[in-house]
């Protein structure tokens, strides 16, 4: 059963971010605006959710965006696609019990009539409620997944990640500490810098903003690294992949400095990186990894209640603050995972 878990209304009306524009790059403020409407009815065999907790995601951007990805985008005046942790307020399925709590796809407003197929997760686990948008939420299975299944660390292995003080990175550091990795992270906010090196088991880490990234990689990894766990591709990508050791695992798991897919980007060509180093470069979608996700749930909670895994949130009080989220998650802005809270 969660723990902390806040007093929460049930309004009359349901409040919705709605997506209004297709956005040109991040999504902005301007590219929503707030409605209602009343309060949906479960029909047989589904139930209603009543939203706690919005989880802003850097996946947004894709799909609010019109470019290929690999989800639909989300329909122009419907509210915008997210996560939630929410409770049952009234249940017309056999399954799901009025007062339990739950994360899934619940969308960025108060209510959401569900069926089974939109849970991901149901909160059973004895943690804050927060922690089932942050811990047990995609970013922090993604990172136990995609560095235990993709990357492959073992003990002695020097791993590097970047946007390391963020919601996957922060943890990506710690588990790979866990798993006994020598762990260099790379931010770009010396008070992130901080934050990798005291909390997040970074043995170092390299503020990329400050200039000559591949002189401090060089200086931070004299032998090079084993493991690379991106999130931003770009020039880091770049420096970075230079500085691998022979039979190398880079994990793909975003493009965060990639402005736009079309036209296509160009940059420096990495073919003969990827062959000299005999590098594995794999790509890495939660969404193709469902059905373990319980199981590292468990894994990541157990993680935590032995003090081996903490965990951050940024929260911001209020559904207003909804359509400026994402903008601000990719400028950086944000401590921990983003949550708001609305209930």
């Amino acid at each position: 059963m969660p723990t902390e878990i806040p007093a929460y209304s049930t309004p009359s009306r349901n409040r919705q971010v709605l997506l209004t524009t297709r956005p040109a790059g991040v999504p902005q403020a301007s590219d929503f605006t707030l409605g209602s409407s009343d309060v949906p009815r479960p029909a047989e065999g589904k139930f209603l959710v009543r939203n706690i907790y919005l989880s802003v995601d850097p996946a947004q951007r894709g799909w609010a965006s019109s470019e290929a990805n690999y989800s639909a985008p989300v329909p122009l005046g419907g509210p915008m696609r997210a996560l939630a942790v929410g409770v049952v307020t009234e249940s017309r399925h056999p399954d799901f019990a009025e007062g339990e709590f739950l994360y899934g796809w619940f969308g960025w407003q108060d209510y959401a009539v569900a069926t089974p197929q939109q849970v991901i997760l149901r909160a059973t686990q004895n943690l804050p409620l927060t922690a089932f948008g942050s811990l047990l939420g995609i970013n922090g299975i993604t990172a136990y997944l995609a560095l235990t299944e993709l990357g492959r660390p073992k003990a002695g292995d020097t791993l590097v990640v970047s946007t390391a003080a963020g919601s996957v990175g922060s943890f990506v550091g710690q588990i790979g500490r866990s798993l006994g990795c020598r762990c260099v992270g790379l931010t770009g906010d010396d008070r992130k810098v901080g934050l990798c090196t005291g909390r997040y088991g970074y043995e170092a880490a390299i503020n990329y903003k400050s200039g000559a990234l591949d002189e401090a990689l060089a200086a931070a990894v004299p032998d090079g690294a084993n493991v690379y766990f991106d999130s931003t591709g770009g020039p880091i990508l770049d420096t970075v992949l230079r500085r691998m050791v022979v039979g190398g695992r880079i994990v793909q798991c975003g493009t965060a400095s990639i402005g736009s897919w079309n036209p296509l980007p160009t940059g420096p060509r990495n073919e003969r990186e990827i062959l000299t180093r005999r590098l594995v470069w794999s790509g890495f979608v939660i969404f193709d990894h469902m059905a373990r996700y319980a199981q590292a749930a468990d894994e990541m909670a157990r993680l935590h209640q032995a003090g081996t895994l903490g965990f951050d949130t940024d929260l911001a009080d209020g559904i207003e603050h909804a359509p400026g989220a994402i903008a601000s998650l990719y400028a950086g802005e944000n401590l921990g995972k983003k949550l708001i809270f609305i209930g």
